[in-house]
């Protein structure tokens, strides 16, 4: 089983990026399940139904969402019956949405798990305990077991990896928008990667306009950020191979497309 996920779409930049290259990297790569997560799609932070709409006719299987899910108010208009979107499964309990999402893939039932860190990030429900609960309830009936951790610290995204080594299929960091260098088989059958990147701006950081940025830097006064309209593009993914019958990952290759990385179909 073969399984591309891209990291974070941010504003209509990221979404220009998805629609014109999600198609051709489907057509190249041939996954059987395509995961995005969208949760800054919506002029960098959260997600509209319209978006939604567009992210799944354009190729996404799934949608994750993350700490911007309620960003937009207009996603408590449908995202209890958007049925393949899910935020992180350890927001309190009480919250619109789910954090679990199951496709039938090649014959088989494969399961998004959608988890959000708490370090530098919002006082929500242990991520370590949740996962292992909502584990406990996919292990029987699914072999493949994708996890999309959205956190903030590289050491807490690591140690929910090595966590997970074993126990899931797949466990992919978001969040930073900024890619990491370090794809990887663990040890126990897991792929990983600390952060998968972003999906928009290429020149701005993480998707804000740098001017802005720099200025808080530099002064520590509150500044509105803003994203930019134009301006050079990035897409940051994966392609996953897993193993269907055991739910072993055998390989994992990240996909960067900038001007500094062209993509050839």
């Amino acid at each position: 089983m073969r399984i591309l996920f891209v990291g974070d779409v941010v504003s209509s930049l990221g979404r220009t990026m998805i629609k014109e290259y999600l198609p051709r990297l489907r057509k190249k790569y041939m996954p059987h399940a395509t995961i995005v997560n969208g949760e800054n799609a919506a002029g960098g932070k959260g997600i509209t139904h319209k978006i939604y709409r567009e992210l799944r006719e354009w190729g996404a299987d799934c949608v994750t969402l993350g700490n911007h899910t309620w960003g937009n108010k207009e996603i408590f208009d449908f995202i209890d019956e958007a049925d393949a979107l899910i935020r992180p499964a350890n927001f309190p309990k009480g919250n619109p949405g789910v954090g679990v999402h199951t496709l039938k893939v090649l014959g088989t039932d494969m399961a998004v798990v959608n988890i959000q860190g708490r370090t530098f990030m919002p006082p929500i429900d242990c991520p370590f305990e949740t996962i292992e609960n909502i584990l406990e309830e996919l292990k029987p009936k699914h072999k493949v077991i994708f996890v999309d951790f959205h956190g903030e610290a590289t050491s807490e995204k690591q140690a929910m990896g090595h966590f997970l080594d074993g126990k899931v299929s797949v466990c992919v960091g978001t969040h930073t928008h900024i890619p990491t260098a370090d794809a990887r088989i663990l040890p126990n059958g897991t792929a990983y990667i600390t952060d998968v990147g972003m999906t928009g701006p290429y020149d701005e950081v993480i998707g804000t306009k740098k001017d802005t940025i720099i200025r808080r830097f530099r002064t520590q006064l509150p500044e509105r950020f803003e994203v930019p309209k134009e301006g050079r593009t990035q897409l940051s993914a994966v392609v996953v191979d897993v193993d269907s019958k055991t739910g072993t990952a055998t390989k994992i290759e990240q996909v960067l497309i900038n001007d500094d990385h062209p993509f050839f179909d």
